[in-house]
């Protein structure tokens, strides 16, 4: 059940990231323009700072999206090695074969 927990609070974050993406992109280029007055990029360095938690893109982790482990991620087909060393030899990623040599 931990597992279920951490994959729901991540996909959470990812919709929260994605929602407040262009106001924070917005901030972030009133705040870096120096040609606009010195109170006026302070007060959207704050309003950034208001922002969730969640919703800083650098806060977010690349887990996979079997079983939710950050470790060990594939990011070409989002498993982890554990699951996509599975599923591959169950045959269940096209294109995907056990290397012989």
């Amino acid at each position: 059940m931990p597992a279920l927990a951490i994959r729901l609070r991540d996909r959470i974050a990812r919709f929260v990231v994605a929602e407040q993406e262009p106001q924070r992109q917005a901030l972030r280029m009133v705040m870096k323009d120096k040609s606009l007055p010195l109170m006026l990029r302070l007060k959207a360095q704050l309003e950034l700072q208001k922002f969730s938690r969640y919703a800083r893109p650098s806060a977010l982790h690349s887990r996979c999206i079997e079983s939710g482990k950050s470790r060990g991620y594939i990011g070409e087909f989002k498993l982890s090695k554990i699951v996509f060393r599975e599923k591959a030899l169950a045959g269940e990623l096209p294109g995907v074969r056990k290397a012989l040599w």
